[in-house]
């Protein structure tokens, strides 16, 4: 059966997603890379960008099962990249260069409508304007019986929390503290919208978290 899920998403010690004043400067935020490093130093994420070497151990198994049985990805507009309002134009094509991670269609929340982009090794971006659950909808009739990973930001997360539409929940706690930026947790009655603690695994780096809806099993 086919899930929706969250995979490989970092939080601060605090419940930071992403730091204070995103911008293409800093496209995680102020003093947001520092939830990641442990991605960074995995060999699955140094693979994505054409590198050899990393770690082979517990976090980079969760990177590369973060991309198992994906068949279609949800973003939000940052995840995409920096532009606010309506598009400008149509030259800025997200942040991973031309052969973006995905390898299969995602579908970008946004306000404004934009026509379909199609990239490098299978990613074509969709360009949503009709909310959470539009998305979800052309999301799985695009993965073909294949999972749904909603891939963020914050707020995008939460909505999908809130509407009791995520199965499975994996979060990467980063011995950090931001003291503000985009709280993932805040006002969420994780217990009351049914999820339960599936599995904690540390790293030597990360405090791996998975959360599991009680109906998923």
């Amino acid at each position: 059966m086919s899930k929706v899920r969250v995979n490989c998403f970092a939080v601060s010690a605090d419940g930071f997603g992403a730091g204070p004043e995103q911008s293409l400067e800093h496209p995680l935020g102020v003093g947001g890379e520092a939830l990641h490093e442990w991605a960074f130093a995995t060999a699955a994420f140094k693979k994505m960008f054409g590198e050899t070497g990393g770690n082979t151990g517990t976090d980079n198994d969760f990177i590369v099962g973060g991309f198992e049985n994906v068949g279609a990805w949800i973003l939000g507009r940052n995840m995409f990249g920096p532009v606010r309002g309506p598009w400008p134009d149509e030259n800025w094509r997200g942040w991973w260069g031309e052969n973006p991670p995905y390898h299969v269609p995602a579908f970008v929340l946004t306000n404004h409508a934009r026509a379909p982009l199609v990239m490098e090794g299978g990613t074509t971006f969709h360009f949503i304007t009709g909310g959470i659950h539009e998305a979800l909808e052309k999301a799985k009739d695009a993965a073909q019986g294949k999972d749904v990973r909603i891939g963020g930001g914050v707020s995008v997360i939460r909505q999908y929390l809130q509407a009791g539409l995520i199965d499975e929940l994996h979060v990467a706690v980063a011995p950090v503290l931001l003291g503000k930026g985009e709280a993932l947790w805040a006002g969420l009655d994780m217990e009351s919208l049914g999820y339960r603690c599936a599995e904690a695994k540390l790293s030597d780096r990360v405090m791996h978290l998975r959360l599991l809806r009680k109906h998923s099993g």
